[in-house]
């Protein structure tokens, strides 16, 4: 089985969340942060990674996401603050400015 990774971003000032799923981490975070593309995240300027969690095996990892999508804000706050709680952007120094 192949890794897949849940995740959750937000803007700069930590107003909206974003749930996602992938099988590449650190290029769908470059795609946010580098990438303006249509759409949510480009309207809520998504760009920082607050939380992700390494799965194995893509069904699994969209269960998961369906799973986060239909919680709660605060419960999705609590779980990122839980694991980050400085909230600090995740994927900050992997990229070469």
């Amino acid at each position: 089985m192949k890794q897949a990774y849940v995740y959750i971003m937000s803007n700069k000032n930590r107003t909206t969340l974003y749930v996602g799923v992938t099988n590449d981490i650190k290029r769908r975070v470059f795609e946010y942060k580098f990438e303006k593309n249509d759409g949510f995240a480009s309207k809520y300027n998504i760009s920082d990674l607050l939380y992700f969690e390494n799965i194995l095996g893509i069904n699994k990892a969209i269960k998961r996401e369906k799973q986060l999508k239909n919680w709660h804000k605060e419960w999705k706050w609590n779980l990122i603050k839980e694991n980050n709680p400085d909230l600090v952007d995740l994927a900050k120094d992997w990229y070469i400015k």
